[in-house]
């Protein structure tokens, strides 16, 4: 197969659309990986350098906010180099801000560790605009749930490994004493300590810059084959003729405002879990693994989406299951109480539900994005883009939530869920139908 194959938008071969899934769930992967490891990140910059709760969540909102940059001008690159050349050009981006760790770490500056992770969300902005359309288009329409499931197990699988890999690298079998003792030590003491802490991350994220600019050179010359998304069938012509604007597609801009909610409340879910478990005094060594448990919850559903979608249910009734859900886990959060022991922890019944948050927000992603691309013709790319902008809502929301941490207590911060799942379920059963704008 030749690497500059081409090929348009449902004429894509059995070998295309398996090659085309191999090599984006394992871009799906890394996605999971460099994004999921902010849940442990928050707590070991907020030791490290002594920060509130909404300066530590400044993480995600450095990491994220570069979504809502960038996902526009990822657009317009993609439609001048195509897919494959803007993925390799979006890992590249991604390994310079890996390599941004290494002089945070040696003059430890959190800005510049903030900047690193600025650029890793940019790369990851352009790699999402083309990894997300993509996907959606690879297959038939009434399975794209189905595909996204599978990409949600790569993503999560990775989102699993990533913690506990960085926790394994990072920390010392000895680091449980030394961190309780912090508050204890001299100010000398401590930054010595602190800053030999902070220097670990050296070695791990020079490793993964390289790494990552490995794989964007065996992206451009791998066989993925180049879906043309700038043509229309006549009928989906006629029917955009009069459209010049992405913002004439209200279920577009709905959907995008829906995965600014959605991802929102799925990284408070992941990296709020740890914070939330130290109210419970579980130490960072024991709660590191609660991210893990989400993330769990998460493939489980999305093993659900993969052998009952389409065959036993919808990817719109699965979307309006997993709202509702979510909206009542909230509730469970805010009001459930009372301490119960479960996987060798001893803590409150709220945190579990917090993981279970994972079930509810796996199918949303994948109940989303068809409706919301649907019709969308030669406006793809940049409607996608739109999507990928609604991404800043994990640059949001957490610091949001950080924000009511300081002012409320970390439990009654999760009422910010509530609403969010609300607007939710008004996209699964109203807003996706909505094709004009009407007073």
């Amino acid at each position: 197969m030749s690497n500059n194959k081409t090929v348009s938008v449902g004429s894509l071969s059995n070998r295309d659309t398996i090659t085309g899934m191999v090599i984006i769930a394992f871009m799906f992967f890394m996605f999971g990986f460099t994004s999921w490891i902010n849940a442990i990140l928050i707590p070991y910059f907020k030791i490290s350098f002594d920060l509130t709760h909404v300066q530590s969540y400044l993480v995600t909102f450095a990491f994220y906010i570069s979504y809502l940059l960038f996902s526009v001008p990822a657009s317009y690159l993609l439609k001048k180099v195509g897919f494959k050349k803007g993925m390799m050009i979006g890992f590249w981006v991604m390994s310079t801000g890996a390599f941004l760790f290494v002089p945070a770490a040696i003059t430890f500056t959190y800005e510049l560790f903030l900047l690193g992770l600025f650029s890793i969300g940019a790369g990851l902005a352009l790699l999402q605009s083309a990894a997300n359309p993509y996907i959606t288009i690879l297959g038939p329409k009434e399975r794209a749930a189905q595909r996204f499931s599978i990409m949600g197990i790569c993503n999560k699988g990775a989102g699993i490994l990533a913690p506990l890999l960085f926790a394994a690298v990072i920390f010392r079998a000895t680091d449980s004493g030394m961190l309780d003792s912090l508050d204890t030590m001299t100010l000398d003491q401590k930054n010595t300590v602190l800053r030999e802490l902070i220097q670990r991350v050296i070695v791990p994220y020079a490793c993964v810059g390289t790494f990552l600019f490995l794989i964007g050179l065996f992206i451009r010359y791998s066989p993925l084959p180049e879906i043309d998304t700038e043509h229309e069938s006549d009928e989906l012509a006629q029917a955009n003729s009069s459209k010049t604007s992405i913002l004439q597609f209200p279920h577009l801009v709905l959907g995008a405002f829906a995965i600014f909610l959605h991802v929102g409340t799925q990284v408070i879910s992941i990296d709020t879990v740890i914070s939330y478990a130290a109210t419970m005094n579980l130490n960072l060594i024991e709660a590191k693994v609660f991210p893990s448990y989400t993330l769990t919850a998460q493939i489980c559903a999305y093993f659900v989406g993969i052998f009952f979608i389409p065959k036993f249910m919808t990817q719109l009734t699965a979307l309006k299951a997993s709202t509702i859900f979510g909206a009542i886990l909230t509730l469970m959060i805010i009001y459930a109480e009372g301490d119960v022991t479960f996987l060798g922890h001893t803590n409150d019944i709220s945190l579990w539900f917090v993981v279970m948050l994972g079930l509810a927000n796996s199918l949303v992603w994948a109940g989303v994005w068809p409706l919301a691309l649907d019709g969308l013709g030669r406006f793809t790319k940049v409607g996608a883009s739109l999507m990928v902008m609604g991404l800043a809502g994990n640059a949001i929301l957490p610091l949001i939530y950080g924000y009511f941490v300081d002012i409320w207590d970390a439990r009654n911060a999760y009422w910010v869920l509530f609403p969010c799942y609300m607007y939710l379920i008004f996209y699964a059963f109203r807003g996706y139908r909505l094709r004009k704008w009407t007073s």
